[in-house]
Formats: C-alpha cells, structure tokens, sequence
C-alpha cells in the first residue's frame, strides 16, 4: 500500500526540511511506499529551493503562483497525489507525526473512506490554543452543525482519505480558503462515504497565520455559500 501525505505550505522556509524530514522518518516506519506531496502556495520566501535542493526522492513539490489560500493547496495535493491513502496536515505538525499510525490503522479495521482527526473527542484537544483561537474554533463548529447538520470537528487540520474518496470529492470542490475542509465533509456526506473520527490534541503550536476577525467572517459567510453550493450539485 502506498501512503501520500500532502502538506500545504506558504512561506515556510524557517521549518520545512526540520518537517520534510520528521514526517518521512515516520512514514517510513508506516509504508514499504510512501509519498510526501509538498504544495507550494505561491511562496514568496526561498522555501522552494530549500525543498528542490534537498535531494529525498520521496518528496515531490507542487506550485502555483500567486497565493490562493489553503483550501486550494489542499486540493491540488489530493488530486494529484498518487498513494493508496492521502493524508493531510499542516507544515507545522501541529498534530504530531505518531498520529499518522492510528489514521492508518483506523482505515484497516474499519473499511472507512475517511479518518478525520477531532479535538473534540480528546479531553486535551484544545489544551494548548490560546483562548481567543479556542473561542472561534468552537462558534465556527456550532454555526457548522447548525447549517450542515454534521457533528464533526469539521476544521481539525488533519485528515485521511482512500484515493477514490480524495477523487470524488475534491474534483467536485470550490473552496479555497479555510473554510475548504467544511465543504469536504458536506460532499463527504452527500455521497454517502463512511466517516470515522479519532481523537486528537495539539502537541505543536505556533502562531497562526490566520486573522481572527478577516477570516472568521469569511468562514461564517462560506459556510452559506458553501451550503448552497452542494446542495445545488446533489441530485
């Protein structure tokens, strides 16, 4: 079985070979093949050519100019990548690597078409967010199962998918900001696959990219937008 892990990148110089490194030791002990699909999102620091000169056979680089946001990096790493599961996780690892194991696992003993990652589930899922980010998490997850009706933790930044599951539905999806994993799980639903979710927690944190004001308007106003968008495309 083939392993591709996706991380979405935007001027990460400062960490990528420290990541590029720590996620293909682990996945080495997981896969006899693995994959790391690192996606450029229009960078303009020298994190492409730190990446190009680092010679691991192992990792292959997507890029695009200029910068269009997370959703769309993502994208473009699921359906492009070339393993039998795809993962997805930050630059950052903020999740840790030893999850990716337990993802793995989860697949094979339940025949799931996703594994997604959940802070609800863990008892210290938020313990290291700062409040402010702990408060916007948790209103975009109620305005979400309030207008979806899905339980998840919709915008835990780790997930899996079987490759035809990431096929389905990312070709079908629009969303380019941060607001893209919501949209994932609704055609995940609307298509009837089977979600499973385990528990996790924030073992690395940084500060955020993200402008808590800016962007959780924009979220609050995807989530509509988004609702529209696949119920119009559901038969």
């Amino acid at each position: 079985m083939k392993v591709s892990l996706v991380i979405p990148a935007y001027n990460e110089s400062g960490i990528i070979l420290d990541t590029l490194r720590t996620v293909s030791v682990k996945l080495a002990e997981l896969a006899d093949d693995y994959e790391v699909v690192l996606v450029d999102d229009g960078s303009t620091d020298n994190m492409t050519e730190l990446v190009l000169n680092s010679l691991d056979p192992h990792v292959r680089l997507e890029r695009y100019s200029p910068n269009r946001g997370k959703g769309r990096a993502v994208r473009t790493g699921m359906l492009t990548a070339r393993g039998d599961i795809i993962l997805y996780t930050d630059a950052d690892l903020a999740y840790g690597v030893d999850v990716f194991g337990i993802i793995l696992d989860r697949f094979a003993s339940s025949g799931a078409d996703l594994v997604i990652g959940s802070r609800r589930l863990d008892e210290g899922g938020y313990q290291n967010y700062p409040p402010l980010r702990v408060l916007m998490s948790k209103c975009f997850s109620l305005l979400s199962r309030k207008i979806s009706g899905l339980t998840y933790d919709t915008q835990c930044g780790i997930k899996a998918y079987r490759r035809a599951a990431a096929r389905q539905i990312f070709s079908e999806c629009i969303t380019d900001g941060f607001s893209f994993d919501f949209e994932a799980l609704m055609r995940a639903d609307r298509l009837g696959l089977k979600v499973e979710e385990i528990p996790v927690s924030v073992v690395n944190f940084r500060e955020s990219k993200i402008n808590v004001i800016r962007d959780s308007l924009r979220m609050f106003r995807d989530v509509f937008r988004i609702r529209r968008a696949v119920r119009k495309d559901s038969p």
